[in-house]
């Protein structure tokens, strides 16, 4: 599969299609898998976060989530990423595999309510257990044993990045029946109705990140402006140094 890189990080080139697939071939496997889905934010972290940066590239599939990812992918030749976004996958996975789901994460009560949309949605889905979810000793040992007991095959976490993909990296191994790891960040809010998602054609131009400054402008200033204009200048910054050093 190919793949580049943007701020060191890696980025897959596959499509939504062959991510699912690529899901159905992990479930089959014997070792358990990692997919994750950054965006310029994630990014962003990873550029002066090297911890952070090497768990991203430990995965076995990257997806272009941001839409900044998306348009810098452009000047790669030959690369150009298809955008998947956290909540379509994850939306597909379930609609479309059958395997046993746990959802981790979120603000309490959260992931419950996403469990009961998604059993609307997908009457054959079989949530095992959801859980909101601490990482502090207690809260760990508490996920552990509530995982093992409901012997998931899919765990989705939701702590947000970089909390989730770290998490995942050094406990996947806890847990023996689940087979594929996935951190999903705002994704339950979204699907549980929580937080209200961006109409589909705001989606489609790539200005989620404007629609959420302006239901939550305080929150999201800062995390706006890492996963726009930071971003950016970072990107162009490194493809400009590059050029001299030719």
């Amino acid at each position: 599969m190919k793949s580049i890189k943007i701020l060191g990080v890696r980025f897959d080139k596959i499509s939504l299609e062959q991510a699912i697939n690529r899901v159905k071939e992990f479930l089959s496997l014997k070792k358990q898998s990692l997919i994750f889905t950054p965006n310029p934010e994630m990014c962003v972290e990873a550029k002066k976060n090297s911890y952070f940066k090497e768990v991203l590239n430990y995965s076995d599939l990257n997806l272009c989530d941001g839409f900044g990812v998306f348009l810098v992918s452009r000047f790669f030749k030959n690369l150009k990423l298809e955008r998947i976004t956290g909540v379509d996958f994850f939306l597909e996975i379930c609609g479309r595999i059958e395997a046993k789901i746990f959802l981790l994460g979120a603000e309490p009560g959260v992931a419950q309510k996403c469990k009961l949309k998604l059993e609307s949605k997908f009457p054959k889905i079989s949530v095992v257990g959801t859980l909101a979810g601490s990482l502090d000793k207690e809260g760990l040992e508490e996920i552990e044993e509530e995982i093992n007991k409901t012997k998931p095959e899919i765990l989705f976490v939701a702590f947000g990045a970089p909390k989730q993909e770290i998490f995942l990296f050094e406990n996947l191994h806890k847990f023996p029946s689940v087979k594929v790891g996935i951190g999903v960040g705002g994704t339950f809010d979204f699907v549980s109705q929580a937080k209200k998602r961006a109409p589909a054609f705001v989606r489609k131009l790539g200005l989620e990140w404007l629609f959420r400054l302006f239901l939550e402008p305080k929150k999201r200033f800062f995390r706006i402006w890492n996963a726009t204009f930071r971003f950016l200048f970072l990107v162009f910054g490194e493809i400009i140094l590059k050029s001299f050093k030719k």
